[in-house]
C-alpha cells in the first residue's frame, strides 16, 4: 500500500483552489502518448471523436485513425480483427453505446479470443446530467467485469486517466476504460503511482475504510475531512483497478478497520461494491455499506443535482461511515 496523503495533507488539499478537467481529456493525451510509444496503436471511433477526445490521436496520427460512423457493433468486431492482425486498437464511444450496444461483439470477437482490444466508454455515470437515463450508463462496470479476460479501469481524475490509458496499451488482452464527461477535480500529481491491479491508500485511519473509484474518490476525501472533525479516522482507498482488484490492500483494510464503505457512480450490483463484497465475503467478512445506484435508472438534471439526489456526495458518505461504525458492534 502507498500512503499518499495524511489527514493534514487532505486538509491542505481543500485549502487551495483545485483545477478541474474531465477524465476524457486525460484519455486523449494518454492515447497520443501510447501512439508515440508503439506504432501498433490505432484508434477507431463511432462518430464521436471530439466528444471522446480521440480527435487528439486523429490529429497526431491521421493514418492510424478510422472513423466507423454510428455502428458500435462494427466498431468492436473490426477492431478485434485488427488486434488479431497485430494492432493495438482503441475503440471509443459513449459508454451507453459501447459497451451498452455492442457487448455481444466485445464478448464474442474480443474476450473469447482474448484479443488486444481496448474499449473506452466515455460519458459514463449519472454526471452526464441533462442527457437523462438513456445516456447515463451505470451498468457498464458490471457488464464488463463479468467478462472473462477483461480488465476494468476507472480512473479518479484526468491525470490518472492519462496514466491508465498508457498502461492499458502496454498490457496484452482486452481492457475497459471508464471515463466521465463532466470536469472534476484533479487531486493526484504526475508522480502519483498508477499500476493495474493496485489501489492507493490516500488517508490513514482505522475506524472505517472508504473504497472508491472514479471522480467520487474526491467526494470520499471530502468525507474523510468532515469525519476527522467528528473524531472519526477514515482510511480512503482509491481503487481505479476494479478488475483485477488489489485484494491485499482491500483485505488489509477490512482486517484493520473492521467496516467498509464503497463509493461509485455506477450500479452497486456487479460494480465496485459488488466486487468488494464478493472478495470479503470469502476472505474477511465485515459490515459493508455501498454508495452508488441502487437498482434504479437516472434522470435529467445537473451533475451536482443528480449526485446529491442519488446520495453520492460527501455528506451522504459521512452518514454511511457512521452507520458502518455502528455495525461493527
Amino acid at each position: 500500500m502507498t500512503v499518499r496523503a495524511s489527514a493534514k495533507l487532505v486538509r491542505d488539499l481543500f485549502a487551495k483552489t483545485i483545477k478541474t478537467e474531465p477524465t476524457r481529456n486525460g484519455f486523449g493525451r494518454g492515447l497520443v502518448i501510447a501512439g508515440k510509444n508503439d506504432a501498433r496503436v490505432v484508434a477507431l471511433c463511432a462518430d464521436l471523436s471530439e466528444s471522446t477526445r480521440v480527435l487528439d490521436f486523429k490529429n497526431a496520427f491521421p493514418n492510424r485513425f478510422i472513423q466507423m460512423g454510428v455502428s458500435e457493433q462494427s466498431l468492436a468486431a473490426i477492431a478485434s480483427g485488427m488486434a488479431l492482425a497485430g494492432k493495438i486498437p482503441f475503440i471509443a464511444s459513449y459508454a451507453a453505446f459501447s459497451p451498452g450496444r455492442n457487448w455481444e461483439q466485445i464478448r464474442t470477437t474480443g474476450c473469447i479470443q482474448n484479443v488486444n482490444l481496448k474499449i473506452v466508454g466515455s460519458h459514463a455515470g449519472i454526471s452526464v446530467g441533462a442527457d437523462g437515463a438513456t445516456h447515463q450508463m451505470t451498468e457498464d462496470i458490471a457488464l464488463m467485469r463479468v467478462l472473462p479476460n477483461m480488465t476494468v479501469l476507472c480512473p479518479c481524475d484526468a491525470l490518472e486517466a492519462e496514466k491508465a490509458t498508457v498502461a492499458a496499451a502496454a498490457i496484452d488482452g482486452p481492457v475497459y476504460l471508464r471515463l466521465g464527461r463532466e470536469a472534476t477535480p484533479i487531486f493526484t500529481t504526475p508522480s502519483s503511482p498508477f499500476e493495474i491491479g493496485k489501489a492507493q491508500t490516500l488517508t490513514k485511519g482505522n475506524d472505517v475504510a472508504i473504497i472508491a473509484c472514479g471522480a467520487l474518490v474526491y467526494e470520499a476525501l471530502k468525507a474523510a475531512r468532515d469525519c476527522e472533525k467528528l473524531g472519526i479516522e477514515v482510511r480512503v482507498i482509491n481503487c481505479p483497478s476494479i478488475k483485477p482488484l488489489d485484494e491485499e490492500t482491500i483485505i488489509a483494510a477490512a482486517q484493520e478497520c473492521g467496516a467498509i464503505v464503497t463509493v461509485e457512480e455506477a450500479q452497486i450490483a456487479g460494480g465496485l461494491g459488488g466486487a468488494v463484497c464478493e472478495l470479503l465475503s470469502q476472505e474477511c467478512p465485515v459490515p459493508i455499506l455501498r454508495i452508488g445506484m441502487h437498482d434504479e435508472f437516472g434522470q435529467s438534471g445537473t451533475p451536482a443535482e443528480l449526485l446529491e439526489y442519488y446520495r453520492m456526495t460527501a455528506p451522504w458518505i459521512v452518514k454511511a461511515v457512521k452507520q458502518a461504525m455502528k455495525k461493527k458492534g
